[in-house]
């Protein structure tokens, strides 16, 4: 991966809706050019995929919570993210140290519609048992801008 890739993604990341024509403007390349490096990125796992960036409050989705998982058995990371994704109120998940295996953070409507993700994350064929805990208050949220 070149500069020029990472112009390449960082355009991507601004606006993944972008034309490769837009893109290329931006990176003096011409379209068919991005388009060429855009597929070699994906064909080389770089850039894994597109998706869309929902705003949780305009869906109504105030109840936060922290779910600790675990796991039954070893799982890999693929696995086991492949069994979060499965679970649209998963907005982020990463394995952890300790005694869980990952530390997943969920969003709902409320305390029903959490209760009911949490089941279905706990049908997961991988998915032992959880742990939760429920946002209260942000203090520090330096991510959401």
């Amino acid at each position: 991966m070149d500069d020029l890739d990472r112009r390449i993604i960082g355009c991507l990341l601004r606006d993944a809706r972008s034309t490769f024509a837009e893109i290329g403007e931006q990176v003096n390349l011409s379209a068919p050019a991005v388009k060429r490096r855009v597929d070699r990125l994906v064909d080389s796992g770089t850039i894994r995929g597109f998706t869309a960036v929902i705003d949780p409050a305009v869906l109504g989705w105030q109840t936060e919570a922290y779910v600790e998982v675990y796991c039954k058995g070893t799982v890999s990371p693929a696995e086991l993210r492949r069994s979060l994704s499965a679970v649209p109120e998963v907005v982020g998940a990463c394995t952890v140290s300790g005694a869980a295996d990952a530390l997943v953070h969920m969003l709902a409507s409320d305390i029903q519609h959490l209760e009911q993700a949490l089941e279905r994350l706990r049908e997961e064929r991988n998915v032992d048992h959880t742990e939760s805990v429920i946002v209260l208050s942000r203090l520090i949220d330096r991510s959401r801008g």
